[in-house]
Parts: C-alpha cells; structure tokens; sequence
C-alpha cells in the first residue's frame, strides 16, 4: 500500500492529484418510475456536471436507470427492452465524459434477473457487480424479482454489446491514481454483519461505493450516516453512499436521496435529502492517508492473512481514470491546528481530556511511588505553567493539600521582570509552596570553573552561556526532591521536544516524570486558555494566566533590557503553528516533504480561508507563502530527522495524550540517532517549487 507519486512533474504542483488525493461525486437524479430513458437522460447531466468539477468517480443510486420501485414490471420485456437501451446510450455518450460511472441497473442473465453496479469509463463497460443479499423482510420483497450474485452461473455477461466481467469479486484498480482501488456493493449488502466492502477493504480496495435505493423513515438517516462513517472507519477507507430520492413511487414508501461521502470514521460531504432537483456532491479523498493508516495497522495485515484464501479470489480490472493535467485545487479543509480542533465545543471537550489524562499520569507515578510532593520549576512561561496547574490539580485529586507541590521560581541572566512577576503571581494563586533562587551565583561560578569569557564581564552569548544556566536549574530541582523525598516535574513539549530545542541530560530535558512531553505548543496555549474560560483555578489565576498567554514565547538566557524577554525561539526554529502542522504530517502518516509543503500552503497561505480557532485574534492570524514554508520546513527537517533524535531517545517518563503521536521511544516513536536528512531534504527541494 506504500505510494510512489506517478509523473511526479507531469502535474502541477498545485493539483490535488499530484500529493494523493482524488475527487468523488456521489449523484443523486430525479427519476420516473420506469422510464429508462428519462432516467439515462437525467444521469447524464449529472455526470457532465461531475466530469466538469474534475471528479474522477461518480456513483448513482441502486436501480437509478429502471428506478427501484418498479416491482413487478421488472419482469415486464418492455422495461429490460428499455434499460438496455438506455444503459447502451449512457455507454456510447460516456466516451466524451472524462469520470468514471456507476449506474444502478436491474440485468437479465443466465436467466435470472440481477440488481446491479455497472462500472462504465468513456465507451467502456468494464463490469457488471450482483447485488448479493437480497432483503426480503418488512416493506422488501425483493427475492421476488431478483437473484443473489452466489447464483451467478458464470463471471462474464453482456451489456451493451460488450462481454464484460461479472460477480461480487471485482476490484477496479487505477493504474495512474496511487491506492485508488474501488468495489461496489449494493445497499442491503452494507448493512450485514459481514458486508462484502470489508473482504474488499482487506483485498486492496481503498474506496467502497455503496449503490443504494433505501427508503426513508424517522431516524433512518441518522443510522446510515453512522453506518457509512464506521465502515470507512473500521476498514480504514473511503465509502461512497448514493440513496434513490425523487420521483421513486411513494405507494408506501418515501425516499430522501441521501449522499454521503466518509473517509477515515468522518463524514467529508452530504447532500440534500428531500431535493425535488438532481443534486451532485463532491468530496477529495485522502487516499495517501489511508494507504498509511494501512501500513502502520499491523492487525490489518494479520486479517488479511485469516481470510487470505477467499481474498485470494478476487479479480483486478486495471483501468486509467481521467485524471485531469490542469491545476485541480484542493477543495477540502486541512486544518491549520491539526492538534487544536477550530470548534470551541470540541476544543473545549479535548482540553478537558487531556488535562485528565496528564493529572492521571501524574497521580497514577506518585501513588506508585508513595510520594506525596512534587518539585517543579516555574518560569512563567506556558509550558511550566501548564505543568504546574496538572500538579495543583493532581493534588486536588489525591486529596492531598496544593502546598505539596513545592514550586521553584529560579531567575537567571536573561529572565524578564514581566515572566518572573508571573511566576511569582501564579505559585501563589495556585496554592502551591512558592520559593524563589537566585542561580546567578551559582551559574556565574561554573561561568568562572569553565574559563568562559562571560564570568569576567565579555558579552558571549553563546550555547554555553546559555546551558549554564539550564543546567544550574535542573540540578537544584533534583537535589531539592532529594530533600524533600519529592519528584521533578517535567516541563517540556512536544515541539520542543520534535525540534530539539532543550537542553541535554541536567537540563530542561530531564525529570522524573513529565507532564506535556506528547502536548504541542499549539495546544499548550489552548489548555492555559481553557483554564482560564472554565475558572480551573479561580479567578486571581485567571488573571496571571492572560499575561502568560500574552508573552514572547522564549528561553529567557540572554540578557534583555529587564521588561520582556531578549530572545524569541520562534526566530531561531520557526514559528510554532507552522512547525506543529509539519509534525504531525510528517509523524501522524509519514507524508513527504513535498506532500506536507503543498498541505501548509493550502491551510496557511490566505487567512481569510477555513476557519481559525476562536481565541486567535484577527491581528495574529498569519499567512505563509510557499518559499517560507518551505525554509522553515527544511529547518524542521534537519532538525527532527538529524540533529536531535538522541535527546528523545532517553526521555524520561511521561504519558502519551493524542493520535497525533508521542515521541517517547518507549510509548510511540522509535527512530536512530544517527540517521541523516539528507532524503527528506532533497525530496523537499526536488519537487517543491522557489515560488
């Protein structure tokens, strides 16, 4: 299921189908009870129109050319006579149609009567797929007129005067569209336990289409939908869903001409139930991300070899689908803040929920150890704040007092007045024990063992001026727990942690325990907002938080003027948002390079598309231009892949909150130290664009 980009530069860089996407249209039509023609006549003008948006598949309802409720005139000459013709005009104006259709049919064959898909691609039936189980309960009687694909006599029937493939079996596979592998299955055989898709999903197929008629009823609607997104989700796919609507006869039944295209569990488009219009819905599948869902899932793996035998009879039909050489746009929303859900509601829900995860983390390593006191370094930044809010409120739940966590406020040579009277502010709203040390002595005495031209007065500024005092911190943390039988807190995030950007061994690298090592700093922020919104700690906190939310994000080594910090780490390894968006692409599926950089340029390049989090102010909302994602993307690159593996290979414990990965060696990531960049980088500027 690996992918290699075909004609990698024979598409633009900016079409959707060069970095493993393809649209889909599902087609809802207007129908006339059976009149073939008008329904052929109406198929067609949707699939004009789906040709038109550039999708390559497009999926009508079951029975849509004969409509489903014919009942007994299915066995009426006149109507086949008439399907036939129809299904021959749909084949002959199909050569001048650039996507490919699935039509829902009744065919007589071998005698027998069979509701079908018929798959048919400019002048070409390539086949025929039998519906295979056939409701005969409540308002469906449909054994009276059809039989069921196992009683097929033979694989290979006519259509429109072509001998085409026919069965259950069949996989239609794209050779020019990477993990695009399609199969049908017909309504009723979607709602078995063991549905035909899922032996399909575990042979390859990556897009399951479902041709349905399915009459509407109170809560019906619902159930499908949820019926559509769990099979994607269970069998890791796409499942393409077109129900039969208006003009189906309402003797007993109503039809709602539900459309739904799912991907991954989500529901990715629907359209309007209850149209009395044709209605087309289009969706771009992330077939790149499901071909590395499938990868990494080694029970997939292992179902396919339970069932290899019956998955060993399945048939392939190879087909080039009308993949267009022009720009085709990315219509689908990629999440800026793919850590950080846009709705507040769902951002509220996931805060809350890693916030239980970390305070259970943390409970879970101090009862294992029958420690009752934490030690923690307060800097007044976001990440020590959040881990000193995960302490307090660890308390709360061991029901032990919050002066048990012994909170360390250790001002160095490049601390602000602004993040040290935060600090200062924040011990005390929390209710932790609040000390203050200076470690200016102490740091300036390594400054003089170490002959460093800073011990006598030199302004060098250099790493080891800066580790100095990281150091000095971390080592009075950990002596401070001796004494007081404690633990260190660990402070540090995930994208620090991805980047590098800490200090080795005694540094802000190590603790005993650690709180935020798989949380973001995209999310980081989000947790000490959601704090605040839902008063966590009260409203005096409320009010040190806002100014934590506020400040220059840095490491706070070098000397300033005093009133704000000197340095900004975001100068030094880019802009958190934007090198969070490439860690998780890069960690969550593996993406290429190029893959990851036409993905930030669709979420980051104009502002005024998708939706922002709400607690980004309109004059914070950046844009990013293609040449600085990729600078900055390259940075990320060298410093994931190359420089820094060997400081997470030896992190300490810490809990992993998210599917968007942990980079702990023991919990998710597993990676050399000694690996080069060298690939990546030159994926990233072989194939991405100056401009």
């Amino acid at each position: 299921m690996t992918q290699q980009p075909p004609r990698e530069h024979a598409l633009p860089f900016d079409s959707l189908y060069r970095h493993g996407f393809a649209r889909v249209a599902v087609a809802v039509p207007p129908v006339r009870v059976a009149d073939p023609a008008f329904n052929a006549e109406q198929t067609l003008v949707l699939a004009r129109r789906a040709a038109a948006e550039h999708a390559v598949l497009t999926v009508f309802p079951e029975l849509g050319l004969s409509s489903y409720t014919a009942d007994d005139l299915f066995h009426q000459d006149a109507l086949d006579d008439a399907v036939g013709l129809a299904l021959e005009q749909i084949v002959a104006e199909s050569a001048a149609i650039d996507t490919v259709l699935v039509v829902g049919a009744p065919v007589r064959a071998q005698g027998r009567l069979f509701n079908c898909g018929i798959v048919i691609q400019q002048g070409t039936v390539l086949g025929a797929v039998p519906k295979s189980y056939l409701p005969n309960y409540r308002e469906f009687y449909e054994k009276r007129q059809y039989a069921a694909a196992r009683e097929a006599l033979d694989n290979h029937i006519d259509i429109a005067g072509q001998r085409v493939p026919f069965g259950d079996d069949l996989l239609f596979t794209a050779a020019d569209v990477p993990g695009f592998v399609f199969h049908l299955e017909i309504c009723e055989d979607g709602w078995v336990p063991l549905p035909p898709s899922g032996f399909a999903a575990l042979a390859g197929a990556t897009v399951l289409v479902n041709l349905s008629a399915s009459n509407v009823v109170i809560g019906k609607a619902d159930y499908r939908r949820e019926l559509c997104a769990s099979h994607s989700a269970r069998y890791m796919a796409a499942y393409l869903y077109s129900a039969a609507g208006h003009g189906e006869s309402t003797t007993d039944m109503a039809w709602d001409g539900q459309a739904l295209v799912c991907e991954n569990g989500n529901v990715l488009a629907e359209g309007e139930r209850f149209a009395d219009h044709p209605h087309l819905v289009t969706a771009d599948l992330d077939l790149q991300r499901l071909a590395a869902d499938r990868l990494r899932m080694t029970s997939f793996a292992d179902n396919v070899h339970d069932h290899r035998e019956r998955l060993a009879r399945f048939r392939r039909i190879e087909t080039r689908l009308p993949v267009p050489t022009q720009t085709v746009t990315l219509e689908r929303e990629i999440p800026r803040f793919p850590y950080v859900p846009a709705d507040p509601a769902v951002r509220n829900e996931r805060c809350a929920e890693v916030h239980r995860i970390q305070v259970e983390g943390l409970s879970t390593r101090l009862a294992a150890t029958g420690s009752q006191h934490v030690v923690i370094g307060v800097s007044g930044g976001l990440d020590s704040t959040v881990a000193l809010i995960v302490a307090a409120k660890t308390m709360d739940r061991l029901g032990l007092p919050r002066s048990n966590v012994l909170a360390y406020t250790m001002p160095g040579f490049g601390t602000s007045s602004r993040t040290l009277e935060d600090a200062r502010r924040l011990m005390h709203a929390v209710g932790a024990t609040a000390h203050e040390i200076d470690i200016r002595p102490s740091a300036m005495q390594m400054l003089r063992d170490l002959n460093h031209p800073a011990a006598e007065g030199v302004p060098q500024y250099d790493v080891t001026y800066e580790n100095v005092q990281a150091g000095e911190r971390t080592s009075h943390l950990f002596r401070l727990a001796n004494m007081h039988h404690a633990l260190v807190i660990g402070t540090g995030d995930l994208s620090e942690l991805a980047l590098g950007w800490c200090t080795f061994g005694v540094g802000d690298h190590m603790a005993h325990y650690s709180v935020n090592a798989s949380v973001p700093k995209t999310l980081i922020k989000y947790l000490v907002a959601w704090t605040i919104d839902t008063e966590g700690l009260g409203p005096e906190a409320g009010e040190v938080l806002k100014s934590v939310l506020t400040t220059e994000i840095s490491p706070e080594l070098i000397p300033g003027d005093g009133d704000a910090p000197a340095q900004s780490s975001e100068a030094t390894v880019g802009p958190y948002e934007l090198q969070d968006f490439h860690l998780y692409h890069l960690l969550r599926y593996g993406d290429r390079p190029s893959r990851i950089a036409y993905l930030a340029r669709h979420a980051w390049s104009d502002n005024t598309r998708g939706r922002w989090p709400d607690l980004v102010p309109a004059d914070q909302r950046h844009e990013y231009d293609l040449p600085t994602i990729k600078h900055w993307l390259a940075e990320f690159l060298r410093r994931f892949i190359q420089t820094s593996q060997f400081k997470r290979s030896t992190l300490p414990n810490a809990p992993k909150v998210g599917s968007g990965g942990s980079l702990s060696p023991r919990g998710d990531w597993r990676a050399p130290s000694d690996a080069v960049a060298t690939a990546w980088l030159d994926e990233l500027a072989r194939n991405v664009p100056d401009a």
